[in-house]
């Protein structure tokens, strides 16, 4: 059960797609995506994670640039999104998420609980919201530029897990080596790499989906969610 909505900042509102499970209730999860927005396929991760117990909130990230823009998995997508992602404020649009999050965890139906999974942008986002916004736990597939912003890393202090494909130029094995240098000993993050994978192996339907790198890493992300999100 899907129901669009608008979430309201200070200075402006945006459009997100809210899942949820047949009982209405429980832990709320922000599902943010990658260059191509809050398309088909996000909005089928969040439905999938309602189908798991939780509230999954779906938000539109190039609001103040293109609001209500999802692109398909094409070139002209693809070309769309890089210019979209390349006039994007990285740091007005965590702020912005907070308000999202502020939704899920006013809901009386999460009892504040609250995460975040994102894939590629939604990535370093998902990074991002364990980083500043105190989400309880959080979820990074193919993360792209999370070697960026490892001077942050001292502020997790959720549990979290990042999943890496094997063969990524946009996560190239120099990145993952050094995310994976940072997080060594760490006892609240985990790192996993898909040696058969390439960048985007989440995208059920889609090239360059990889069945058996998906549903390992989807196991290991609801374990994680039901561990530290459900009471």
């Amino acid at each position: 059960m899907a129901e669009k909505l608008k979430i309201h900042t200070n200075d402006g509102s945006y459009t997100s797609f809210v899942s949820y499970p047949t009982s209405r209730q429980g832990p709320g999860i922000l599902v943010l995506p990658e260059i191509y927005n809050s398309n088909e396929h996000i909005r089928d991760v969040a439905d999938g994670l309602a189908d798991q117990g939780f509230i999954a909130l779906a938000p539109d990230v190039f609001w103040r640039i293109k609001p209500n823009r999802y692109l398909p998995y094409t070139e002209a997508g693809l070309k769309e999104g890089r210019t979209l992602n390349q006039q994007l404020d990285v740091d007005q649009l965590i702020k912005d998420l907070k308000y999202g999050l502020d939704f899920l965890r006013a809901k009386r139906e999460t009892s504040g609980v609250v995460g975040s999974i994102g894939f590629c942008l939604g990535g370093k986002l998902s990074y991002l919201c364990a980083a500043r916004l105190g989400v309880n736990a959080a979820v990074s597939y193919y993360g792209v530029k999370i070697d960026d912003y490892l001077d942050e890393a001292e502020n997790i202090t959720c549990p979290m897990i990042l999943h890496f494909a094997g063969n990524d130029p946009r996560v190239p094995e120099k990145a993952r080596d050094k995310i994976a240098k940072k997080f060594a000993g760490s006892k609240i993050v985990d790192i996993h790499v898909y040696p058969e994978a390439l960048h985007g192996f989440n995208r059920v339907g889609y090239p360059p989906y990889h069945e058996g790198s998906a549903e390992l890493a989807l196991k290991r992300t609801l374990h994680l969610f039901h561990r530290y999100l459900v009471p």
